[in-house]
């Protein structure tokens, strides 16, 4: 865990030395700027992992070589809650603040966010190339990923794109599978390691520890009683995901504070002092103020054991003291620069 902990400091450092200009954030289609020799891709990004990341890469450097700007267009909400049916839903590893976060750091000009609607679903391949890529946003070259699908029944692919760029007059590049560990990255590979426990692997899917944001709320303060008072979080968003059940050594921020705190945070029901609802706590270590009803960042970094029924409390004691001294060994002594 070591070694990877050392490149997601290295990546962040990596990012924080690059001067990048201000992303421009567009949240009306209706209001947008004439972009100039627009660079164009198109997607949900969610998570902004590495393999969007060679996307963006490739967008910024063509952008570059054109002396063009750098356009990203992204869809809220996601595509999959409004075409498909309720009962699946999808959780998402990123919010959209959590994604227009990321995105701020790959060096894109303009992000422009789009409402995926009914309406918006419906419209045929041609017309989504027509009336929306080429008739509002101009497009010089169009960067696509190799697996790219969209307008009504996902009918529109690369080919057609081809096809389209003949009579429209736009360039079209086609990035190819990023493959890692002989695994094709995506969105929904990520989502899978997160609900079973596969946290080193999903970092490094993502290129960053994976995180999320909760309010702290009060709760029956068992944890305080036991030596390791708890931050129990209540989340604003009921399509992020949450990693499944367990202890995981973490890194958590609270609102107005500087800098985050290392920390081991549980994920399950308490069965040790018979929960019945699932709850997220977090305890930090070497913090002891009030902060309830601020927002609280938790940046998970590993997974350590599962939620075990211990025979009393003096025994979840004991588990929790090694759960810390295993996390602290794990833990980097401070977050990497750049997730704060």
């Amino acid at each position: 865990m070591r070694g990877k902990i050392t490149e997601f400091c290295t990546y962040f450092q990596k990012r924080a030395d690059v001067s990048l200009r201000a992303m421009q954030i567009h949240r009306s289609i209706d209001q947008l700027p004439t972009f100039r020799r627009a660079v164009v891709t198109v997607g949900t990004f969610d998570g902004v992992h590495t393999g969007h990341r060679q996307v963006l890469d490739q967008v910024r450097s063509e952008a570059f070589r054109i002396n063009g700007e750098s356009v990203l267009i992204t869809f809220h909400p996601h595509p999959r809650s409004v075409v498909s049916s309720p009962i699946l839903g999808i959780r998402l590893i990123n919010t959209l603040e959590e994604r227009i976060e990321l995105l701020q750091s790959c060096g894109i000009d303009h992000l422009v966010i789009v409402p995926f609607t009914e309406l918006f679903a419906n419209l045929s391949a041609e017309q989504y190339v027509r009336d929306f890529l080429v008739n509002i946003f101009h497009p010089h070259t169009l960067v696509i990923g190799y697996d790219h699908r969209f307008g009504r029944d996902r009918d529109g692919d690369f080919q057609f794109l081809k096809e389209q760029s003949n009579t429209y007059g736009f360039s079209l590049m086609e990035i190819s599978p990023h493959l890692l560990e002989a695994n094709v990255i995506s969105s929904s590979r990520i989502r899978d390691t997160l609900l079973h426990h596969q946290i080193e692997y999903a970092n490094r899917l993502l290129g960053y520890p994976f995180f999320f944001s909760g309010m702290v709320v009060h709760g029956n303060k068992i944890g305080r009683t036991l030596g390791y008072p708890t931050a129990n979080l209540q989340f604003p968003h009921d399509d992020k995901i949450i990693p499944g059940n367990g202890i995981y050594a973490v890194f958590a921020q609270p609102e107005q504070y500087e800098k985050p705190f290392q920390g081991m945070m549980s994920i399950g029901f308490r069965p040790t002092v018979g929960g019945t609802q699932r709850v997220v706590e977090v305890n930090l270590f070497a913090f002891d103020a009030d902060i309830y009803d601020r927002t609280l960042k938790v940046h998970v970094f590993q997974y350590l054991r599962a939620e075990v029924k211990f025979d009393g409390l003096p025994e979840l004691v004991a588990q929790m003291h090694l759960d810390k001294q295993q996390s602290l060994r794990m833990l980097p002594t401070s977050l990497p620069t750049g997730q704060s």
